[in-house]
């Protein structure tokens, strides 16, 4: 009869103390929106009207004279949430207090939902946002040239009308280590002194700077993202987190979560965000 194994190191007196890993809060909140409601529903839909041209107007004829008369388009376009995730585990009663407490349910649940679904989340959004993009570029990012590649994104946005106020510039922690060892950046830098001296990097081109850890996203060679909040709405329709006490067949605490949870970038927003990777452009040759 096979058995499960499990890995408990008991505690002689330890009182309660757990060596927990460094762990990032959310890095995506403040780069998207929560500007519509799925309270009832599965599915959102908006539309993407079109518009009409502008013509010269005529002051003679028996027509229009304001020009053709146009019939305005109306796209449909449904958000339908597709992350429904889930996570349980039991702690045994025994267990728990043989280890001073440390494998507390409580905390136990604090941490998978730092460790875990955070992370998981903040993943998810990354990854749509910069797969929405409407500019991607790839070029090596050097510490010479990081500070044009980040003007061209500006000047992008800009050509799209993308508000100015509230942009954010999303980086790797390799990328920013070149920002920091860029002149250009550091006298661009909106930031004091005493910050400057800290190795702080707050706002680049209005831009306000947003480091990520590289496990927030799986996109090989990511560079930085250049986006507005308003790009992305993300609902997290569904939050749910349970500890029950002595249910049935357990002897001690079953924990219980879901998160039901996406996110989604409107056609006409995609414009307003900028993916560089950092990698060389690859060009077929010429036959």
């Amino acid at each position: 009869m096979s058995s499960t194994t499990r890995t408990i190191n008991y505690a002689t007196k330890y009182h309660g103390a757990v060596d927990e890993r460094f762990k990032t809060d959310s890095v995506s909140n403040d780069i998207v929106n929560q500007n519509y409601d799925w309270v009832g529903a599965k599915t959102v839909a908006i539309y993407n009207v079109s518009t009409a041209d502008m013509n010269d107007y005529n002051r003679t004829g028996n027509i229009s004279r304001y020009g053709v008369i146009e019939n305005l388009d109306a796209e449909k376009q449904e958000m339908v949430l597709s992350q429904d995730r889930s996570f349980t585990f039991a702690i045994d009663k025994m267990d728990e207090d043989e280890t001073a407490g440390a494998l507390e349910a409580g905390k136990a649940l604090a941490r998978q939902i730092r460790e875990k679904v955070i992370p998981e989340v903040d993943k998810y959004r990354i990854n749509k946002i910069a797969a929405e993009a409407k500019t991607k570029k790839k070029a090596v990012l050097t510490k010479d040239n990081i500070y044009d590649a980040l003007l061209d994104a500006t000047v992008a946005l800009d050509n799209a009308e993308v508000p100015v106020v509230d942009r954010v510039l999303v980086v790797s922690p390799k990328t920013f280590k070149l920002m920091k060892a860029s002149k250009d950046i550091v006298m661009d830098t909106e930031i004091g002194q005493e910050e400057r001296n800290r190795g702080t990097i707050a706002y680049v081109d209005g831009m306000r700077v947003k480091r990520i850890p590289s496990s927030r996203t799986s996109i090989e060679n990511f560079g930085f993202l250049v986006t507005h909040p308003s790009c992305t709405t993300a609902p997290v329709k569904l939050a749910e987190y349970k500890i029950h006490k002595d249910p049935v067949g357990i002897s001690g605490s079953l924990v219980e979560g879901r998160v039901y949870y996406d996110a989604f970038v409107p056609k006409n927003k995609k414009d307003g965000i900028y993916l560089h990777l950092d990698e060389q452009e690859t060009t077929t040759p010429t036959p």
